[in-house]
């Protein structure tokens, strides 16, 4: 199941890093054109995470490795995105710390409870899934980084969300550990 449809999805989000990013280094671009092809690559990327997920349940493709790379390549693509947002100094970098160690504290998390077999503790929450919905918006805004349909100020907008993101970032790390602790408590006796 390497090179399922729904698996090749996946690998495209990681694909997209250097070309989102790769966008920032060309100099012939207005830094307008940059953002807007930067935004366009991100939720088009992004839109994968949907899809791929999907494509593998209605082509009865699911694997395990697929279950393995998607949040991996889903974090690889915010990560990357918000050290690129971080240095064009639109992203505070204590938010983006807050998010990316979140990502590899529950990530390392999950894995070491899969390995002990309590796995579904810390199964993917509602919480969880509200924090990657306003980062998944948040991020595409501050690429943008420009007033959208000549009513939306993304800038502002996107500042709002990702601090939001943070917040929901932190209350779904606590939940995750709660669900964790009883299952911590008996192995470390």
């Amino acid at each position: 199941m390497f090179f399922t449809i729904p698996t090749i999805m996946t690998w495209t989000r990681i694909v997209a890093i250097p070309l989102i990013i790769g966008v920032y280094y060309l100099d012939t671009l207005t830094i307008e054109t940059k953002n807007w092809i930067a935004t366009v690559l991100f939720v088009l990327f992004a839109f994968t995470d949907w899809l791929d997920g999907f494509l593998a349940r209605k082509l009865n493709q699911t694997s395990a490795f697929g279950a393995f790379l998607d949040p991996v390549a889903d974090k690889f693509l915010v990560c990357a995105a918000l050290l690129m947002l971080v240095q064009m100094d639109r992203v505070n970098v204590l938010v983006a710390l807050i998010i990316i160690g979140r990502e590899i504290a529950i990530s390392s998390l999950r894995e070491w409870m899969a390995q002990i077999g309590a796995g579904k503790s810390v199964a993917v929450h509602m919480v969880g899934k509200l924090k990657t919905t306003v980062q998944m918006v948040a991020i595409p805004f501050l690429l943008y980084n420009g007033t959208l349909f000549g009513v939306i100020d993304t800038r502002d907008w996107g500042a709002v969300l990702i601090v939001v993101a943070a917040v929901l970032t932190v209350w779904s790390m606590v939940y995750y550990m709660q669900k964790a602790l009883p299952e911590i408590r008996a192995r470390v006796k």
